[in-house]
């Protein structure tokens, strides 16, 4: 496992190698692709964090298109954002990926899977960080989902593919009002 923590920090740091962007204040990087969005730690944090007039149900899924079960699971998480996105369901999907495969691999993935999410790329030196940020408790695994309730308090949290009718379970249960 820790092995699997470390290839991500030196992919991620490869990636960031030699790219700089501006940063804005709202903690993203200004990235020059189309689609996709690039986040630092800081744009993750406040991902996480909430603006408190958002009563949304949050959904967070880690992804790259190198993992196998990323790209097994996608097609699941385009159906339940499809599902949910007019019931308020707020679903943002974190790129692992290369920056520099962002406009190779990760945006055509997406265009094939008929992807209408926000699409993030997490570009940070150390993984470590970003990875105790989301869940002290999370060692990296991925895929990684993560279901915040409109307080921001973590009500499904799933490593490795996930199975459709929980994470449905428990979005119905933010949705219909039953937390």
């Amino acid at each position: 496992m820790r092995a699997f923590i470390i290839f991500i920090g030196l992919a991620l740091a490869c990636s960031f190698a030699g790219v700089a962007a501006p940063t804005q204040s709202n903690g993203a990087r200004a990235a020059d692709t189309s689609n996709v969005r690039e986040i630092d730690l800081e744009g993750l944090k406040k991902l996480i964090q909430r603006d408190p007039k958002d009563t949304r149900p949050l959904l967070i899924n880690f992804w790259a298109t190198w993992c196998d079960q990323c790209r097994e699971e996608f097609p699941d998480l385009v159906k339940i954002d499809a599902d949910y996105r007019a019931k308020g369901l707020n679903f943002v999907a974190v790129s692992l990926d290369e920056i520099g495969d962002v406009k190779t691999k990760v945006e055509p993935f997406l265009k094939e899977m008929k992807a209408r999410m926000s699409v993030v790329l997490l570009n940070v030196k150390d993984a470590e960080p970003a990875i105790h940020t989301v869940d002290p408790n999370w060692q990296g695994d991925m895929p990684a989902t993560f279901l915040y309730d409109k307080d921001g308090k973590v009500v499904f949290k799933h490593f490795g593919r996930i199975n459709p009718d929980e994470l449905r379970g428990a979005i119905d249960k933010l949705v219909s009002g039953k937390e």
